[in-house]
């Protein structure tokens, strides 16, 4: 990403609040549509099948996955109040979940998985609403951890897809089918560029399903069976509302993947506001919290449609950055597209005609790519000891626990054997660790105070004392009180411009905590939210002329003391992260 006001390299044509004309952005729609509705359908089939369900409810559980999917789509784009990023996400079924529904379906049905599905959405709900507390638990060090064990989890499963065949197939045509799509999916990603590298899968499955109808495995007949419009011959499951040991066994396994699907989001929603506009700018995390908003309605709907939970496809940031296109029309063309096939049995008959190697081997490529968006979230944050610590020991036991290797005798049967699940315990290994550190780590001292200018004096005390027990001197004192007070008051004017455009906030207090690091000092501001960004104020006070407002010299002065200025505005409070090195004035 560039600095300062300079374009993006390849060019935005189109920001989220303009509107390209209507065929480029149908067809935009239309295309993404196409890349994901493979994955959008085949994920609840395989747990379907996995699980042994029954025909009818497989393609019910499809209908309603797609059309959750279609519904959620437009919600991300479009933005309800404080639900959706109001950006390009595609929704669709989420692979971290394959595991987990299959246990569900196989030990309590249909009904059993809408209704825990239904449950730990509404724990997703209360992240989305107080994201911000969770900063330092959820941290990419543990939710790339995770994601890199969603692959061990359900890797079984679909290994065990490999072989599906009829019992008359040739003994070849499942492994050659396999074999086929894995390689015509990697050699296309690996050696084309520009658009056709985001149709490797597609391209792939199509080859797969070439060879599976050469062998007469592709089933031809669904297809040929399947109604033109209308709904699926299955019907709803309805919910089991016995609460019993089955419920409360899945239940913390369904929370945790839900907060795992919430992470997820929480990077696509990061990812894709940096290819979407023509000049960098912070992240806002209030769009964040509206794209775990959208995504929490989405699990909700699944689960009362009885189908398996969905999350953002990080596909609709390839194709934002290929294209330069980032307008929300192009993410209600790509749910009307959703919806519409929803209600096309045939179109998704196509689908799930696709042989299990097939599909398999579709879904082996693509959770090796998730295991490498896992490692490098954790990379990307920096590795130090701790960090690395943290990641290799969480991973490890998690392989440990899902393979059944780690004191079977003793942990099968605790909680219900919520343990074995690999994902889950090696999750909850480095959110511990991390907990640990946390509380181990060298004490922050905070002050609370009333969001005001007369509350200065006090912080100004509190930093002197702060500077004193660091082992810094007056120097530094004074410029940490400078940093302070410039930031409170860039702070304090936001709020007075909103009263003056009738938005008063009311009242409010500030915490401050502040903390050495790394030869410096950390201070943290945390307030009610405000409706501008410090970070991109701050980026373009530079290029301001000489004869700057009162606001914008404040700014330089701010951007002068502090080595980094971090604001993350969330819909509940506002973070600003101030850094000031030690050294002389």
């Amino acid at each position: 990403m560039t600095t300062g006001g300079s374009e993006r390299p390849g060019g935005v044509r189109y920001e989220p609040d303009e509107r390209p004309p209507l065929a480029l952005a149908g067809g935009l729609g239309l295309q993404l549509a196409v890349l994901c509705i493979a994955g959008v359908a085949i994920t609840p089939a395989i747990v379907v099948r996995a699980a042994g369900g029954a025909e009818s409810y497989l393609t019910w559980a499809v209908f309603g996955a797609v059309l959750v999917s279609g519904i959620t789509s437009v919600l991300q784009a479009r933005r309800v109040g404080r639900i959706g990023a109001g950006y390009v996400l595609v929704m669709g079924t989420s692979g971290a979940f394959i595991a987990i529904c299959v246990g569900a379906i196989a030990q309590g049905g249909p009904a059993m998985l809408a209704t825990l599905v239904v449950i730990s959405s509404l724990f997703q709900f209360l992240l989305a609403w107080r994201l911000s507390l969770l900063r330092r638990i959820l941290t990419p060090t543990v939710s790339g951890t995770v994601i890199m064990l969603i692959p061990v989890t359900v890797m079984p499963i679909v290994f065990g897809m490999l072989t599906q065949a009829p019992p008359d197939a040739p003994e070849i045509a499942a492994p050659l089918s396999a074999l086929v799509t894995a390689l015509v999916i990697a050699g296309v990603a690996l050696k084309a560029t520009g658009a056709l590298r985001l149709w490797a899968p597609v391209i792939g499955i199509v080859a797969g399903c070439a060879v599976a109808g050469y062998f007469g495995i592709y089933e031809v007949g669904r297809i040929a069976d399947a109604a033109w419009i209308g709904l699926p011959e299955g019907g709803w499951p309805g919910f089991d509302l016995d609460f019993g040991p089955v419920f409360w066994g899945l239940l913390p396994a369904f929370v945790f993947v839900t907060l795992v699907g919430a992470i997820e989001t929480v990077g696509d929603g990061v990812a894709i506001q940096r290819v979407s506009w023509r000049k960098p700018r912070a992240v806002d995390f209030r769009a964040v919290q509206g794209a775990v908003g959208a995504d929490g309605v989405g699990n909700l709907l699944s689960g009362l449609m009885g189908t398996v939970p969905n999350t953002t496809y990080s596909t609709s940031i390839s194709v934002t950055a290929l294209t330069g296109v980032g307008a929300r029309s192009v993410g209600i063309a790509l749910g009307i597209t959703f919806i519409a096939v929803a209600f096309i049995p045939k179109a998704l008959a196509l689908v799930l005609a696709i042989p299990g190697p097939v599909a398999a081997a579709y879904i082996t490529v693509l959770l090796g790519l998730l295991f490498v968006v896992g490692m490098r979230i954790v990379i990307q944050d920096g590795i130090d000891y701790r960090k690395g610590l943290i990641a290799g020991v969480s991973f490890w036991i998690g392989v440990g626990f899902q393979n059944g290797v780690i004191f079977p005798e003793h942990i099968s049967g605790v909680a219900g054997g919520l343990l074995d699940n690999g994902m889950t315990t090696g999750g909850l290994v480095a959110i511990l660790l991390t907990l640990f550190v946390e509380l181990t780590s060298p004490r922050r001292r905070r002050i609370q105070a009333p969001f005001e200018v007369a509350s200065l004096p006090q912080i100004r005390e509190f930093l002197q004392t702060f500077a004193a027990r660091s082992g810094w001197g007056e120097a530094m004192a004074h410029r940490l009180d400078a940093a302070a007070e410039e930031a409170i008051l860039t702070l304090l004017r936001h709020d007075e411009e909103e009263g003056e455009a009738g938005e008063a906030r009311g009242k409010r207090r500030l915490l401050l905590t502040a903390h050495k690091e790394a030869g410096g000092a950390v201070l943290e501001f945390i307030a009610a939210p405000g409706e501008e960004n410090l970070e991109d104020r701050i980026a373009v006070v530079g290029e301001a002329s000489e004869d700057a407002p009162e606001r914008e010299v404040s700014l330089r002065l701010l951007r002068h003391l502090a080595s980094s200025v971090h604001h993350q505005q969330y819909h509940d409070t506002d973070i600003v992260t101030i850094r000031v090195d030690a050294r002389p004035a």
